[in-house]
């Protein structure tokens, strides 16, 4: 309920009706979001609510963009204290209930897709030349590298792959990241069950694909590892592809965008986006959570490794980031998962005392990239598999990123400031 015109309402009103604390209510003043005026006695601060109310619409505010950040208007993902929303819903209560391909429809288009809607089918004939493209790459490829590889030779064998209206990237979309996981090799030893394609089962309402056939999950798990795909293992790492299927501006995002905004099609924009996923302070960075559970090897070897690593200066992979200052919930909602299907594992045992000896040393909060590692470690992926991971997930947000370029259709051309030598010597 709106208040009415002209009348200021107090900060615990205000506070209230963000859903905030009063302090962050001051940090918004603070940061031009919000103005605030003196009460008549001097002594409580008053806000415009119409201002709250239009806040409250928008979603909370992040900082205001830096001097080297590059602000594009998007209704695809808000990024909240601790968590993202895509198009306005949660993202950790999407993961506990939806199908990761449901998600990806919804953030291509904004609704949610019919229960016999269309089948996430790889076309055979690409899968086949994404195959042969991987036949001379060394055994030890990380996975990453090899989707780099997969999403070129995909790209080759579409010969309608230029057509950019919404319903033809759509298709694409699902074409494109069945087809990055089918053409995966599969880990020796592992293979799809029954038990595995019928796992997550999502609401009839969000279900993407016939119960019938296998999740892209499911599907993704035997290119990973050769354990056994029991159902509460496949929901986490259903959950995982949700939970980083987009995250607003991100620097592989960007690269994404700029491509489609020159009119790139689908896999030239996805392409883009994998070459950024890489790098160590993004996409790549769950390869240093994975290295540091590896090397603490055992429970008991926690408090000295992470020890030797302070005393160096090093950081601690996996906790911290740019985003989320305190918490970043979409570790502990995947962290959870993990637990409930490894209970017990001797690997999760040394992921809890890290987290353990994070805590008393007062680091930084674990973040999405240790919970990843743990995923890996705790079901017997091997090495890389948290880039594989994002990568299929962050296809769906790249792509969903790429349709609103298409439709804004403005070359993206940042300007430079030259700070070289004088011009014409």
């Amino acid at each position: 309920m709106t208040e009415a015109a002209g009348e200021w309402i107090d900060a615990a009103r205000a506070a209230e009706r963000l859903g905030v604390k009063p302090a962050t209510l001051y940090a918004y003043v603070s940061r031009g979001v919000l103005r605030r005026r003196r009460a008549p006695d001097g002594r409580r601060s008053l806000f415009d609510p119409a201002e709250i109310e239009e806040l409250a619409r928008r979603g909370r505010p992040r900082r205001p963009p830096g001097a080297s950040e590059l602000v594009i208007e998007s209704r695809i993902t808000a990024l909240g204290d601790d968590r993202p929303y895509y198009r306005g819903r949660d993202a950790l209560g999407l993961a506990s209930s939806h199908a990761f391909e449901a998600v990806a429809e919804w953030l291509w288009s904004g609704a949610d897709p019919a229960p016999d809607g269309p089948r996430w089918r790889s076309r055979p004939e690409a899968v086949a030349v994404a195959r042969a493209a991987q036949s001379g790459l060394p055994e030890e490829t990380l996975p990453l590298d090899r989707l780099q590889v997969i999403a070129a030779a995909l790209a080759a064998a579409d010969p309608l792959r230029l057509v950019l209206d919404p319903p033809a990237v759509i298709a694409v979309g699902r074409q494109l990241i069945a087809g990055m996981v089918d053409a995966l090799p599969a880990v020796a030893g592992g293979g799809e069950s029954p038990e595995a394609t019928a796992a997550p089962r999502p609401p009839e309402a969000i279900v993407a694909h016939r119960p019938a056939e296998s999740s892209i999950a499911a599907r993704l798990w035997p290119r990973l590892t050769s354990a056994e795909p029991r159902p509460p293992a496949i929901r986490a790492l259903n959950a995982a592809l949700v939970l980083l299927a987009d995250h607003e501006l991100a620097a592989s995002t960007l690269a994404a965008r700029v491509a489609a905004s020159v009119r790139a099609d689908p896999y030239a924009v996805v392409t883009a986006g994998l070459g950024a996923a890489g790098g160590g302070l993004h996409g790549g960075a769950s390869l240093g959570a994975e290295a540091l559970l590896a090397e603490i090897g055992a429970p008991g070897r926690a408090a000295r490794v992470i020890g030797e690593r302070l005393r160096r200066g090093e950081r601690v992979p996996g906790f911290g980031g740019v985003v989320y200052q305190a918490r970043d919930g979409r570790a502990g909602c995947l962290l959870d998962l993990v637990r409930a299907a490894a209970p017990g594992h001797e690997r999760l045992a040394v992921a809890e005392a890290v987290l353990a000896e994070a805590r008393s040393r007062g680091l930084p909060g674990v973040n999405i990239d240790f919970a990843l590692a743990t995923l890996g470690a705790a079901t017997g992926m091997g090495r890389g598999v948290g880039e594989a991971i994002f990568a299929v997930a962050r296809t769906a947000g790249w792509l969903a990123h790429a349709l609103e370029e298409y439709a804004r259709g403005t070359p993206l051309r940042p300007r430079a400031i030259y700070t070289g030598p004088p011009r014409g010597r």
